[in-house]
């Protein structure tokens, strides 16, 4: 099996978990954020940037690299790993989120999706066989089954077909996956917001005894304390011996809730997207960049932070870069933002490991501004 997961400890005062993945392309200490590289590079950051603020697996995009460059491309180039030049490990999504979210362009059926590209509107067919297939060629450590994400809201009967489906399309990426020896399949959990369904979707994928799970159908729009209460009774039907990924969550808050509910692999957008745009997260709450008020504030981006922006750069010069257009201040933001969130979820294993992840959240929160 090309995925092991090893529970190391249970945080005694908050019951989160602290792991390790052991993948083909090296080991992943849990619970862990995974910066976003989605057309085959995380946005702005080089891969040895990359090494150096610790990332230790990022992940990339089927439905992106399926239609540029193409699969096949990739597979001639050796894989994934070698055309983007990362030696650790990858996890590709199956594509499910982006063709679900693309509405009007596309029409689903028991045998796939056919949709319209969103770079030259060309039509287009993914299968969970197809899926399988792309990710198979793209070489990634750990490989997610194709899934139908319903929206938020949505009623239960729609919720209830949909995660059907997802059921039936996960045994046939079982069926389709070519390399069991060298990249994991995980399945994906929905069922909405609606208990009975995420049990029956918990129990139903389960079943189909994947090397890992994820909680999929959140972050698509719902308020934070429905995310939550959909954890706290979907993680427990999960299996403590496989790793448990919450997709497409990445705010600091989110990640820390996230892992108090047993939860051990994140990723996200976030940090990368709102560091283009001149925003940072910092230890005391964001830091909005062009805002005037820091025109003439030559203090780091964060006071608390060493990472090489927060070293070498002022508030000023990072605003009168982004003012002025300059690219480096997409490098510059976005290297602290990925810089903060690793260093948070190592400061969230620390804390597992000594017993104290309740306190620190509560110290965290009271930094950062968020409520408790």
């Amino acid at each position: 099996m090309a995925i092991k997961y090893e529970l190391i400890k249970e945080c005694k005062q908050s019951g989160a978990r602290l792991g390790r993945i052991t993948t083909p392309h090296g080991t992943i200490e849990t619970p862990i954020f995974m910066p976003v590289g989605t057309q085959a590079t995380v946005k702005a950051m080089t891969p040895e940037e990359l090494k150096k603020i610790n990332s230790q697996i990022v992940l990339s995009n089927t439905y992106h690299l399926y239609l540029r460059p193409g699969h096949k491309l990739v597979e001639k180039a050796g894989g994934l790993h070698k055309f983007m030049n990362w030696d650790r490990p990858i996890l590709t999504d199956s594509g499910g989120f982006q063709v679900f979210s693309l509405g009007d362009l596309r029409k689903i059926s028991e045998e796939g999706v056919e949709f319209r590209s969103h770079l030259d509107g060309s039509k287009h067919f993914i299968s969970p066989e197809k899926a399988i297939e792309i990710e198979n060629s793209l070489g990634a450590d750990i490989i997610m089954a194709f899934d139908e994400c319903a929206p938020y809201p949505a009623d239960w009967n729609y919720v209830k077909n949909s995660l059907e489906r997802t059921t039936r399309w996960a045994k046939r990426c079982k069926e389709a996956h070519k390399n069991p020896n060298t990249q994991g399949l995980f399945g994906i959990i929905q069922g909405g917001m609606y208990k009975d369904l995420r049990e029956q979707s918990a129990k139903e994928i389960t079943e189909l005894d994947f090397p890992g799970y994820a909680v999929g159908g959140l972050s698509v729009g719902e308020p934070k304390p429905l995310m939550y209460e959909v954890l706290e009774y979907t993680t427990p039907l999960m299996p403590k011996d496989k790793p448990r990924y919450l997709m497409g969550v990445g705010s600091p808050d989110c990640l820390i809730e996230g892992v108090i509910r047993g939860i051990d692999m994140f990723d996200c957008v976030l940090p990368t997207r709102i560091g283009r745009n001149g925003t940072a997260m910092t230890s005391v709450g964001r830091v909005v960049i062009k805002n005037a008020k820091y025109a003439e504030d030559f203090m780091p981006l964060d006071p608390n932070c060493d990472c090489y922006t927060c070293k070498n750069y002022s508030r000023a010069y990072l605003r009168h870069l982004f003012k002025a257009g300059e690219i480096l201040s997409a490098r510059l933001v976005t290297y602290h933002n990925l810089y903060f969130l690793l260093k948070l979820m190592e400061n969230v294993r620390t804390a597992i490991k000594e017993d104290r992840l309740l306190d620190f959240r509560k110290e965290f929160f009271e930094q950062y501004g968020y409520e408790l």
